[in-house]
């Protein structure tokens, strides 16, 4: 779709474009779901009466430009409403997921200096007003604040080197700048997106707003629900029938024979490997997209319908530029690797509160100002960018950014623990710890105590699901952790066979589990945390015991039997239980 023919609300500057997609599909299709979440759902005549009741409540909480608004509504169909709302008054929105650890939410909420809190659930602290996203408030009729280019449109925190999390400043110029390229992109009007993604993660705005902006609603789907009625995430997809998904590769590959309504599939978060990317073409419209935080969640793309190879992350978006430099700053050669510098109006502001990491980051290339991303890429002689890893020691886990050092401050904490290294493990689904501990300290309890203590300070995907305890952490030649060799050793130190299976169905849960961690597992007390299992993880295990048992489970339940033998029992326990009734 070309801009001259796009919707005359695609044409508004910045965020007004938002506002009059609202009203223009609340006009046009008053009736058609806008939203719907594990909380219910929302038309588009019901998103708009919303935004503009949310609208009412901030103002009269003296919300205004630049204002920062804390929005923590979870998985909810009024999570956009709430960020319309602050974006209408020109404020600052700082995402947050009601689901972290309360003490990372009480440190972004205090970074960011937050002085308005949108919540359904969390209580804030008491100094903080607290806006019920579902005010009775009478809806405003107060035009949308034209806010400064330059303001902070909203906060993301994503994982720090210090051990903190660190806020990067979006500003308006740069989501509009994200919104325009969005708008160009041409869905079929009508039905449905998909969105299962963290509402702190920045990706969420792009699963919401690209249906948005084209008149499709969003369905907002909990990949860690934790009910009876949990079901896996390819049959999700089959019950809502989406028009649009926007999905890692490692999410829709098992996914893939689901996709029968889809006409577009975009994948990001990850390296799309090029048999998929291949496989996905044949039968949709593909886009690969690329973009760190730092650059107004994308930057760059590749497209079927313009005939890219989407196994690359493409070309730049309309707005940005991008250098391939080596390590002196110099630009490289065609078809060969240097690190990604992106500029443009949709480079982030900085990082809030930390000016030093900022000027280390952000830098000027020929008087322009970049983003060192910190990967690396191959620029084609054809122009299109091939995505070669990373240069330094940040990881990608399902999609999430994240810094190895904040995994091991954390885990430092602990008075027995005298060094940690996180690590990648070799499925890169998800991380691994190693540490040494003091002398005299007792191991027998501790990988359960270390995992335990993570997980009341990070997000889910950051906790590490194996912990090995090491006499003396590996180094490389130049006296690096060798974070490589780690992964190698705890992957050698998990392929061992302890109690082999000894009934039918610990031989049945083993089974199914060596297909879904694509390890043998032989072992009935292997921890599956401990074997790379993670909360997708579970969630397709548990559909396949469903599936092959007939039997009534849940996540709750492979959390609390987390070895094929205490699993094989309660398989067997529940078994009986429906026989006897």
């Amino acid at each position: 779709m070309t801009h001259a023919a796009l919707p005359a609300y695609q044409k508004e500057p910045g965020v007004a474009r938002l506002f009059g997609a609202v009203d223009h599909w609340s006009s046009r299709t008053p009736t058609a779901p806008a939203f719907t979440a594990p909380d219910g759902s929302l038309d588009f005549h019901g998103l708009a009466l919303r935004t503009r009741s949310i609208v009412t409540a901030l103002a009269r909480a003296g919300v205004g430009t630049e204002t920062v608004v804390a929005v923590t509504t979870g998985r909810s169909r009024l999570a956009a409403s709430s960020l319309l709302a602050v974006w209408w008054l020109g404020a600052t929105a700082v995402p947050i997921d009601d689901r972290n650890p309360a003490e990372r939410i009480d440190y972004i909420l205090e970074d960011a200096k937050a002085e308005v809190l949108i919540a359904s659930e969390i209580p804030a602290p008491s100094e903080l007003p607290v806006i019920d996203p579902e005010t009775g408030a009478e809806p405003t009729t107060t035009s949308p604040v034209l806010a400064d280019r330059d303001s902070c449109a909203y906060l993301i925190y994503t994982s720090g080197t210090s051990g903190k999390p660190k806020g990067v400043e979006i500003s308006y110029a740069g989501l509009g700048i994200f919104l325009d390229a969005l708008s160009t992109i041409g869905l079929t009007p009508g039905g449905m997106g998909l969105n299962p993604l963290s509402p702190a993660f920045d990706g969420w705005l792009w699963c919401t707003f690209l249906h948005l902006l084209h008149g499709q609603g969003t369905a907002i789907v909990d990949l860690n629900a934790e009910d009876g009625d949990h079901v896996d995430l390819a049959q999700r997809i089959t019950a809502i029938g989406p028009r649009t998904v926007s999905l890692t590769p490692s999410l829709i590959a098992p996914c893939i024979d689901a996709l029968t309504s889809v006409e577009v599939v975009i994948v990001a978060g990850e390296r799309c490997p090029k048999v998929l990317a291949e496989r996905l073409s044949e039968r949709h419209r593909v886009l690969n997209v690329y973009g760190p935080t730092e650059t107004t969640i994308a930057a760059t793309w590749s497209d079927t319908a313009r005939g890219d190879d989407v196994s690359t992350i493409g070309t730049p978006l309309p707005g940005y530029s991008v250098r391939v430099l080596d390590d002196n700053g110099k630009p490289v050669p065609a078809n060969t690797i240097g690190e990604l510098y992106i500029g443009g109006d949709g480079v982030a502001l900085g990082y809030r509160n930390l000016p030093d990491l900022t000027a280390e980051r952000f830098a000027r290339v020929g008087g322009e100002r970049f983003y060192r991303t910190g990967d690396l890429v191959v620029a084609r002689t054809d122009g299109q960018l091939e995505f070669a890893g990373r240069c330094d020691e940040q990881v990608k886990v399902r999609g999430f950014r994240i810094e190895l050092a904040e995994i091991e401050q954390v885990a430092a904490e602990l008075p027995a623990v005298t060094s940690a290294a996180a690590f990648l493990l070799e499925s890169g689904e998800t991380v691994g710890l190693a540490v040494t501990v003091a002398d005299g300290h007792d191991l027998t309890t501790g990988n359960v105590l270390i995992r335990e203590h993570c997980r009341t300070r990070l997000p889910e995907h950051m906790v590490p699901s194996a912990v090995d305890f090491v006499p003396v952490l590996p180094l490389t030649a130049n006296g690096k952790v060798d974070r490589a060799e780690l992964a190698r050793a705890s992957a050698a130190a998990r392929r061992f066979t302890g109690r082999a299976p000894g009934t039918p169905r610990e031989i049945e849960v083993c089974a199914i589990w060596s297909d879904l961690l694509e390890q043998p597992i032989n072992d009935v007390d292997a921890d599956f945390f401990e074997l790379g299992g993670h909360s997708l993880l579970a969630a397709r295990i548990v559909a396949a015991l469903r599936q092959a048992t007939g039997l009534k489970l849940s996540i709750p339940v492979l959390l609390a039997n987390p070895t094929p033998a205490t699993l094989a029992e309660e398989l067997d326990r529940r078994a009986d239980a429906e026989v006897a009734s």
